[in-house]
């Protein structure tokens, strides 16, 4: 049976789900009477790791980002340092091209900025997986030349798009949430957090 939105707990360390909220009280209750249930999370925590584990909202579509495709102006702002209580700004100014691809089902990004008097070019390949109705995002840049390994993955809800994976920064393990709003769909805004305790400040804005 498939899992339910409203169905979801913590264990491991790992977001795992129900397919309805009972089962998941009467695991959460009564987890040492469940070795079947505990072997079986086990095993998807060890294959898995920590990743988040995320619910698609009913209205997911790939549809999603047709709001993004052409070019834009972006006017982003950007910590000085992460993951430090800085509250000092970048701001910086970029041109962002957006199209689809694979039938409507992905898109393809390009984003070039100067920074700090250095050319820096990135690309984003969105995709959009029918089955679980998700969007996988990956992200290479000039920086690094490779492609993301852990894509961050949701879905929007109403006009926000939220999309998490898990991270490395400065050899710390993190959270990460990138977010699109499209509530105004002539400035759409982008923006992208980091947490070391899933849940802590944002680490940059973008607009």
């Amino acid at each position: 049976m498939p899992v339910s939105s409203d169905s979801l707990t913590e264990y491991a360390g790992a977001t795992v789900g129900f397919c309805n909220p009972g089962c998941r009280d009467d695991f959460k209750a009564n987890s040492d009477d469940r070795p079947s249930d505990r072997a079986y999370f086990d095993a998807v925590v060890k294959e898995h790791g920590s990743k988040v584990n995320v619910v698609p909202s009913q209205i997911s579509s790939k549809g999603d980002f047709d709001f993004l495709v052409g070019r834009w102006n972006v006017r982003n702002r950007k910590l000085k340092e992460r993951l430090t209580n800085c509250d000092e700004w970048d701001e910086f100014d970029a041109e962002l091209e957006m199209r689809k691809t694979l039938n409507g089902i992905g898109n393809f990004e390009t984003f070039s900025a100067e920074i700090n008097g250095s050319p820096f070019a990135g690309e984003a390949v969105r995709l959009f997986d029918p089955a679980t109705r998700l969007w996988s995002i990956y992200w290479a840049d000039s920086n690094f030349g490779k492609l993301d390994t852990d894509p961050v993955v949701g879905s929007f809800e109403g006009d926000v798009g939220r999309f998490y994976a898990p991270g490395l920064f400065d050899g710390k393990e993190i959270s990460v949430l990138y977010q699109w709003d499209r509530s105004n769909v002539d400035h759409p805004v982008w923006s992208q957090a980091f947490s070391v305790d899933s849940g802590g400040p944002g680490s940059g804005t973008g607009i």
